[in-house]
């Protein structure tokens, strides 16, 4: 069964990652880290960890922010 729950938690975390913008998508992977702390066990939760991190540093890459610089 935590087979199966820490597969859905990947899948949640790449269907958020194609979907949503960035501030959505850092949310979404923080709640569902919060609620994956509760059912995995400690070794499948920081390995969802670092699937995370991973995620979050390609979503980061591929759209970068460009501000504007506000000169005075």
């Amino acid at each position: 069964m935590n087979r199966i729950l820490f597969t859905t938690c990947k899948e949640l975390i790449d269907d958020a990652k194609l979907g949503c913008i960035d501030m959505v998508f850092k949310d979404l992977c923080i709640e569902i880290l919060a609620k994956a702390k509760l059912v995995l066990s400690d070794e499948q939760f920081e390995e969802l960890s670092l699937y995370v991190a991973e995620r979050l540093k390609e979503k980061l890459m591929r759209n970068p922010r460009h501000r504007e610089r506000i000169h005075v």
